[in-house]
C-alpha cells in the first residue's frame, strides 16, 4: 500500500491508524541511502511530500519533513540566511537529513572539515511511541556520524526548526558552486548512474571507499550493479540491477577488505523490506 502525506498532520495521522490497525510503516523521503529487497514492503509505505517552510524570524526556520534540502537551501539563500548551502547537491530531504545526520566534508582548503546537519539545528518534532507530537532539542537527539536517536526506534520526525546566520549571497552562491564542482569530480552523476550513496560506515583514518580501490575492485560488476569507477564506496546501477545484485555485489567487497585487510566493513545504508536468499558472488564478473 502506497499513501501520499502533503503534510506533517497528514504524515502523523497515517503513522497512528497504521500502527493502530496493526500495519507495519515505512517512511520513504527521496528513497537515497536505502535498499528495498526484491520482494517489496508488506505494509504501508507512506511517501513524506509534507512540504511546508515557514520562517520563524531572526534566521529561525522550520521546515516539514519531506522538505528537499534542495528547496530549502534555495529559500534561505534567497532569504539571506546561511548554514545550509554547504549541503548543496545532496539528494535527501529534511527528515532524511535529521535521521542521518547528514554530513559534507567541505572542499575549501581553508575550511575543510566535515561539516553535519546538527551544527544547524534547533530542535526537531517528533511522532513518539505514543503517538505524542513532541519537540526535542538539538543536544537530545543524539547525533552522531551517520545517526541519531531516530535509529532503530519508532519515532517519526515530522518538521525540524533549523537555527541559521546572516549570511553574503554572493558568498553562499561560491560556497556552492564550490561544493557542487568538487562533488561532481568525485562521485558518480545520478541522472546517469543512479545510487543509493555511500554503501559503508567510514572507517576512521582509512576510508572505506580507500580499502574497496586497493582490493582493486572498482568498476567490479555483478548483474546491473557496479562498484562505481569513481568512488569504490559507491554502487551504481547500470541498468536492471536488482537488491539481490547488490546484496551480492556487498558481501564481495566485504570478504575482499576482511581477507586482505583484516578490517569489516559496516553497511550505512538501511535494508527496507523482504530480500530474495543471499546467493554466492563467485560468479561475479568485473569490467
Amino acid at each position: 500500500m502506497l499513501y501520499d502525506a502533503t503534510s506533517a498532520e497528514e504524515l502523523a495521522s497515517a503513522v497512528v491508524t497504521a500502527r493502530q490497525h496493526g500495519i507495519p510503516v515505512f517512511v520513504l523521503g527521496l528513497g537515497a541511502n536505502i535498499l528495498v529487497g526484491d520482494l517489496g514492503f508488506r505494509g504501508l509505505v507512506i511517501r513524506n511530500r509534507a512540504q511546508g517552510i515557514q520562517p520563524l524570524g531572526a534566521g529561525r526556520l522550520r521546515a516539514e519533513s519531506g522538505v528537499v534540502v534542495a528547496e530549502l537551501i534555495r529559500h534561505s539563500v534567497a532569504a539571506g540566511w546561511s548554514g545550509l548551502e554547504h549541503y548543496v547537491g545532496i539528494p535527501s530531504t529534511v527528515g532524511g537529513a535529521v535521521w542521518q545526520n547528514l554530513h559534507f566534508l567541505s572542499p575549501a582548503p581553508a575550511r575543510e572539515r566535515t561539516m553535519f546537519i546538527a551544527e544547524v539545528v534547533e530542535s526537531v518534532e517528533l511522532l513518539d511511541a505514543a503517538h505524542r507530537r513532541i519537540s526535542v532539542p538539538r543536544d537530545d537527539m543524539g547525533f552522531g556520524y551517520d545517526i541519531s536517536r531516530l535509529h532503530g526506534g519508532t519515532e517519526i520526525a515530522l518538521a525540524v526548526t533549523f537555527a541559521l546566520q546572516a549570511g553574503d549571497q554572493a558568498t553562499m552562491h561560491r560556497v556552492m558552486q564550490e561544493n557542487l564542482s568538487w562533488r561532481g569530480s568525485r562521485h558518480p552523476w545520478l541522472e546517469v548512474h543512479p545510487s543509493a550513496g555511500s554503501v559503508f560506515k567510514k572507517i576512521e583514518g582509512v576510508g572505506a571507499g580507500r580499502l574497496i580501490d586497493q582490493c582493486g575492485l572498482k568498476g567490479h560488476r555483478i548483474g546491473g550493479a557496479q562498484i562505481s569507477h569513481i568512488h569504490a564506496n559507491i554502487m551504481v546501477n547500470l541498468g536492471g540491477a536488482t537488491a539481490a545484485d547488490v546484496r551480492r555485489l556487498i558481501t564481495h567487497a566485504q570478504r575482499c577488505v576482511q581477507d586482505r585487510f583484516d578490517q569489516r566493513l559496516e553497511p550505512e545504508i538501511g535494508f527496507i523490506g523482504e530480500f530474495v536468499a543471499d546467493e554466492s558472488a563467485q560468479d561475479a564478473t568485473s569490467s
